[in-house]
């Protein structure tokens, strides 16, 4: 890195003193991208930059001209170059730099030096565009502070694609387009309260959280639908596992960030869609999510059901949907949605984040983060419109969902119902009135191993825990006396799968396939050997079970959570696994 000398203050005189003139800026302008993002939509490849001369940066553009040297790889994050022309046009009120020719100096594949955002004032002579690409001198603007509580509503905003953790002092202008409940978490590391909403402008979507005090803060601040200007929040790297906007980073709202409603409307869409065809569908994995939309053909009645892989009792609603390619698919509303739900029949239903499921073919799922518009006021909606009033009320349609029936929990481990982690805990089970049972697959991960037994009572249909009086060990439940206790399993343990990590409790039987060994012979071997003791705990993690659990909540000092108990465990039968997979290879959603 040391090769690679960055310009002393070049970016403070490029923001500041280039002119809207093609200006050469010599060659011993040298400066590092930081970051080269597509601009989306438009019929012409843009592509925003964040440079950086080692001590500042600044936002600049790239001219098409320069494009073939992004699409071969050229500029590219932390890539070194010197800039041979530029100019500068004004954007919201901001000197936008546009970079016409660089020469490409090198890579070092790291950042050089500790950049922080140039502070950008008011241009004393800020520039215009003209229609014919030129820029010309304008009337200096009234000076605008930094957004605030009763800001001007026509204040100097930032667009959502171009946030990033480098930038600060921004303001989003942008419309809540979903906001989740305020939930409530538990894990080992203690509890809290988050909530969420997907943020919208012209530009993209951005996902803001915010958690405990500040949660319960902002909480009833925001309305899905309406506008609001939004600052002071801190942008992060998108936690993809949690998120499924196409956007590198989101937003934590925090106990300064500043959010007031914005009255004027006009210009921000109401969702942003990407459609996919019915009849593409199956080319997509199991849980995926997917935008859709469609004709709703049929609409069932609302039904109380026992789901296929829990014995939970659920309000459901199915809908079929159909669209041109001459395929219909099912999707199923739950709960209060499925409750509440009221469109008629020949509706066009549009449906933002649901999740493809792959039992019985290919079936849709609404989760909590989904969206739901009905005739939506969108190009979309109105073609599907006209064709269905046309011809498509005759055609004949290919179901790619076949109807199964219901049941009860099933006995032992159940492959093609197989869940991941993340899909058990977004599906919220156990939290009913009853009891869920599942099955997943997963690796142990951790174990805690200060407690994986306990001293149990001896007698007849009794396991409760037996306390130690001196002489002689008592049940704390039946009285019953021992010389000594039966020690049985109670292991708490991580389990992780590609999507997530859960905490699991294994019992007696379930300890005895994960250790080898009863836990009277566990104990009997810790009371000898600590050290060997470890190790067995040890060996036990990173191996791979298939899982039955039951998932069930319980109340302890007012706070709920779920708890995942271990029904019975397997070890993975790799034959059997590669006879399932090459059955999915046989199916359309392997073609």
């Amino acid at each position: 890195m040391d090769d690679y000398q960055l310009t002393p203050n070049c970016c403070t005189a490029l923001q500041e003193h280039i002119t809207a003139e093609n200006e050469s800026v010599g060659d011993n302008q040298v400066i590092q991208f930081l970051s080269v993002k597509k601009v989306p939509g438009g019929p012409i490849d843009r592509y925003r930059l964040i440079i950086s001369d080692g001590t500042k940066f600044i936002q600049a553009m790239l001219a098409t001209q320069c494009n073939s040297m992004v699409e071969n790889g050229s500029v590219d994050k932390f890539t070194v170059a010197s800039i041979e022309k530029a100019s500068c046009s004004l954007v919201q009120n901001k000197r936008l730099v546009i970079l016409l020719g660089v020469r490409v100096i090198g890579n070092p594949k790291k950042k050089i030096g500790s950049p922080i955002a140039l502070e950008q004032t008011q241009p004393t002579a800020p520039v215009a565009s003209t229609s014919n690409g030129t820029v010309v001198n304008a009337p200096n603007p009234p000076t605008h502070a930094q957004p605030v509580q009763g800001h001007n509503q026509s204040q100097m905003t930032f667009p959502i694609e171009g946030l990033s953790p480098y930038q600060n002092n921004w303001t989003i202008r942008a419309r809540v387009t979903q906001k989740s409940d305020l939930k409530t978490w538990v894990n080992q590391k203690g509890e809290g309260k988050l909530f969420s909403v997907t943020l919208m402008d012209n530009t993209g979507e951005i996902r803001a959280t915010a958690f405990n005090t500040v949660a319960d803060d902002l909480f009833s601040r925001f309305e899905e639908g309406k506008v609001y200007f939004i600052s002071k929040a801190r942008v992060n790297f998108a936690k993809k596992k949690f998120n499924n906007l196409a956007n590198d980073y989101e937003l934590t709202l925090e106990r300064n960030t500043q959010i007031e409603e914005c009255t004027e409307t006009d210009g921000l869409p109401e969702m942003k869609f990407s459609f996919t065809p019915l009849d593409k569908l199956e080319t997509l994995g199991k849980d995926s999510i997917a935008d859709v939309i469609g004709i709703i053909k049929d609409v069932s009645d609302v039904v109380e059901i026992t789901t296929r892989s829990t014995n939970r009792q659920l309000q459901k609603r199915e809908l079929t949907l159909v669209d041109k390619t001459a395929s219909s698919v099912q999707l199923t509303l739950w709960g209060k949605q499925a409750e509440s739900f009221d469109a008629a029949a020949g509706s066009v239903g549009a449906f933002k984040g649901v999740r493809v499921g792959d039992f019985g073919g290919v079936s849709l799922s609404m989760i909590s983060s989904s969206q739901m518009q009905i005739n939506p006021a969108i190009e979309d909606s109105y073609k599907l419109r006209g064709w269905f009033d046309n011809e498509g009320a005759n055609v004949q349609f290919e179901s790619k969902t076949v109807i199964g029936g219901g049941g009860g929990p099933s006995v032992g481990f159940n492959r093609n119902e197989a869940r991941s982690l993340n899909e058990i805990k977004e599906s919220e089970l156990g939290m009913g009135d009853k009891a869920d049972f599942f099955s997943c697959r997963g690796t142990i991960v951790h174990i805690r191993g200060e407690n994986i037994y306990y001293p149990a009572c001896t007698g007849q249909n009794c396991s409760k825990k037996m306390t130690n009086e001196g002489d002689s060990w008592v049940c704390d439940k039946c009285g019953n006396h021992a010389e000594a206790p039966e020690y049985r399993y109670i292991v708490s343990m991580a389990v992780a799968d590609w999507s997530g990590q859960a905490w699991l409790q294994a019992f007696n039987d379930a300890g005895n396939v994960i250790f080898g060994m009863s836990a009277s012979e566990l104990q009997e071997l810790r009371s000898q050997d600590e050290h060997k003791y470890q190790a067995v705990v040890h060996q036990a993690n990173c191996k791979t079970y298939n899982f039955s659990c039951r998932a069930k909540k319980d109340a302890f000092d007012d706070r709920v959570r779920v708890r995942y108990g271990i029904s019975q465990i397997e070890q993975s039968n790799y034959a059997e696994e590669g006879r399932h997979l090459m059955q999915l290879l046989s199916t359309p959603w392997a073609q």
